[in-house]
Order: structure tokens, then C-alpha cells, then sequence
């Protein structure tokens, strides 16, 4: 019996690590932007902690629904498609064989190989073989809302603590340039660990990720003195 040969695959991480990375991404560049721009503006201490608690909430709560949904609709997506291949097969099996070997030929193998593999496949698993070859769906990356919901709305909270704390930590008068460096320096070792888990150029990452959080902080730090008054 030939022994199986397992790998792991750093695209095995692809479904939680975008909702986790985009997760923490946003709480960390949204509630820094609005502690900054509400600090910037001269508001009390107090209305700033507010700002960046509410914030917090509703920006989690944000995350959760919207990939939920997002998410959601590519699985009803998924699984009509899946239907239509179950259908097709009953209907047309004759059909779907001449797909399959049609595509094993695309991929390099000559007619009659092709066709024996595809009546092989079809024998024993036909929905997987066009679940697989024909919609290029696997289970690395079939759509899952519910992990993609949670890991958005945890991953937010995570990174909306990193402007809270500096809130909690810093003196009034510092809130709006320490919560800056802080969450630019918090947004580059994201964007170097995210880089580093996929298997990407992590200065490259770090400094992308870092680059959007500065322009984001750095227009509503003028916004907020702009206008001088608490949104």
C-alpha cells in the first residue's frame, strides 16, 4: 500500500488569517483615527474615551455582520453551483464526462488518458472530481461565515485595544501623537506578521499595512483641528 505523503500549505491559513488580518487592521486604524480626531479637536478626555469605546462597539459589531454576510453570499453562491453539478450529473452524465476529460486534456494529459481518469473519477467520486476540477472548489478555501464573522469581530477588538490602552495610559496632551506612533508601529509588525504567516515579503507587508494607517491618522488629525469642535 503507498504510504500518503501530507503537506501543509501556507494557503491553508487564507480563510481566518484575511478576516483576522483586515479585522485587527481596521479597528486599529479606525478607533486611532477617531481618538485622534476627536482629541485633535480639543474635546475632554473623557469624550475622547467615549468616542474610541463606541467605536469600538459599533465597529466590532460592524466587522461581524459585514463578513457575515459577505461571506455568507459566497457559500449560497458555492452551493448552488454544487447543485447545478448534482443536477447535471443525473440529467447528463454522458455530458459531464466529456467536461471532465475536456479539462484533464486542457491540463496537459493526452485524450485517452484524460478520458480514463475522468471515468475513474466519475466512478467513484464524480461530484467531488467536478466540485474540484470544474468550480476549483476545495475546503481550504470554501467560504465559512461563521469563522470569518468571529475572527473579524475578535480580531477588531484586539487591535481597537491598542488606541484604548494609549488613551488610558497617556496624558491628555500626548493622546493624539503617542496613539499615532503607537498604532503605526502596532499596524507595521500586523502587516510583517501577516506577511510572514502567508509566506509574503514581510518589510513589504509591514510597510503597505503602515502606510495606509499613517494617511488615514493623518487626515482625520486634520480634520479634527480643522473643525475644533467635537463630531
Amino acid at each position: 500500500m503507498p504510504r500518503i505523503h501530507s503537506e501543509f500549505h501556507k494557503s491553508d491559513r487564507i480563510g481566518w488569517l484575511r478576516a483576522a488580518v483586515l479585522g485587527a487592521n481596521d479597528g486599529i486604524i479606525s478607533v486611532t483615527s477617531l481618538v485622534v480626531g476627536v482629541a485633535a479637536s480639543g474635546a475632554t478626555e473623557a469624550s475622547v474615551l467615549l468616542a474610541g469605546l463606541a467605536g469600538t462597539v459599533a465597529g466590532a459589531i460592524s466587522m461581524a455582520a459585514g463578513e457575515y454576510i459577505s461571506v455568507q453570499s459566497q457559500a449560497d453562491t458555492e452551493a448552488a453551483d454544487i447543485e447545478k453539478e448534482r443536477n447535471e450529473l443525473i440529467i447528463q452524465p454522458e455530458h459531464e464526462l466529456e467536461e471532465l476529460t475536456a479539462i484533464y486534456v486542457g491540463r496537459g494529459l493526452d485524450f485517452t488518458l484524460a478520458k480514463k481518469v475522468a471515468e475513474k473519477l466519475m466512478a467513484t467520486d464524480a461530484l467531488g472530481a467536478h466540485v474540484r476540477d470544474e468550480l476549483g472548489l476545495s475546503n481550504t478555501l470554501r467560504a465559512r461565515p461563521l469563522q470569518a464573522s468571529i475572527a473579524s469581530a475578535a480580531s477588531f477588538t484586539v487591535g481597537a485595544l491598542v488606541p484604548m490602552a494609549t488613551v488610558f495610559l497617556v496624558p491628555a496632551d500626548w493622546v493624539t501623537k503617542i496613539s499615532s506612533v503607537v498604532a503605526v508601529l502596532t499596524l507595521f509588525i500586523l502587516g510583517v506578521a501577516a506577511a510572514h504567516l502567508g509566506g509574503a515579503a514581510v518589510m513589504k507587508g509591514g510597510m503597505r499595512v503602515a502606510f495606509w494607517g499613517v494617511v488615514a491618522i493623518g487626515l482625520t488629525a486634520l480634520v479634527g483641528k480643522f473643525f475644533g469642535t467635537v463630531v
